[in-house]
């Protein structure tokens, strides 16, 4: 399903907070059955309120935590010559963890106000990574090139934000329904968004693999989508590379998402249904399921 076709990316502003959920997540990475190397980085990681005591003259623990938590996932697929690849992805995620970590600053309640804030704080530290690379580069002739894509979900509470830059996807499942939320940064997707191609004819095009946005590479200018959607009980947000999407149908990965119970369980049964149609390419899956907090 489209970008445009999908009516769940909303303002979120006006939603009555659920109750807390719980999230369950599993991310797994495959080198695949042809390429060399897997230049694919991913990252799971829950992002919590830590108090760390130094001194007291209380009894107890040193190290105090808050009951929120947030959740940040983040899949990036490297390109360029030989180890470059690999290095773009490791530095750009790198440089997003980093920037996450140092000056986020993590909101208990999500008002409208406080939503814009966190994409626009995304999407500046896709734009930090991509000068990063580019400065890397330009020092190191043997990087000369080298970008990655990027596509990042972080949830806060029942909203969940999302960073998009190139061809790896994300997905919402919900009601045994897969839904694309973001839109590919490639030549073909512009053609078709333009009605200069159809979705069939892009699917086996000659270009259909030229990216027009990356983080790092030639162009010294990035182009970052951001979203943001109300989440659900029940949901469930996939996050991959495009060595999963170019293997397995959408029909597929739904079929997926609805047998298997467990990320877990749902990220390898992906990854060996990529493999088994050839795995032409490295695959990375990230799977999050959103479930009522007991």
């Amino acid at each position: 399903m489209s970008l445009e076709a999908t009516p769940i990316l909303e303002d979120t502003s006006d939603f009555t907070p659920v109750p807390r959920l719980a999230v369950q997540s599993f991310g797994l990475s495959d080198q695949g059955l042809v390429r060399a190397s897997n230049e694919d980085q991913f990252l799971v990681a829950s992002l919590i309120k830590a108090l760390q005591i130094k001194q007291t003259s209380l009894p107890g623990d040193k190290s105090r935590h808050s009951s929120d938590r947030s959740h940040l996932f983040i899949v990036a697929d490297g390109m360029g010559g030989e180890a470059a690849g690999e290095t773009a992805s490791a530095m750009a995620l790198d440089s997003v963890e980093t920037y996450v970590l140092e000056m986020l600053q993590w909101f208990a309640c999500c008002r409208a106000s406080d939503e814009d804030r966190v994409l626009t704080e995304f999407k500046n530290a896709m734009t930090l990574a991509h000068s990063q690379l580019r400065r890397e580069a330009d020092e190191h002739p043997q990087l000369h090139g080298m970008g990655t894509t990027m596509t990042l979900a972080y949830s806060l509470n029942e909203v969940l934000f999302i960073a998009h830059v190139g061809d790896s996807r994300c997905y919402l499942f919900r009601g045994k329904q897969l839904h694309r939320l973001t839109q590919d940064h490639t030549l073909v997707a512009e053609l078709v968004k333009c009605g200069s191609l159809s979705p069939a004819d892009a699917a086996t095009h000659r270009l259909r693999h030229v990216i027009i946005s990356t983080v790092g590479g030639a162009d010294p200018d990035i182009r970052v989508d951001v979203h943001r959607l109300h989440l659900e009980e029940g949901d469930q947000v996939l996050l991959c590379s495009d060595g999963l999407t170019n293997m397995v149908s959408d029909q597929e990965i739904a079929e997926t998402l609805t047998v298997e119970s467990t990320p877990e369980s749902a990220c390898r049964q992906l990854v060996a249904l990529a493999n088994e149609h050839g795995g032409k390419d490295n695959i990375t899956v990230i799977i999050s399921h959103y479930d009522a907090e007991c």
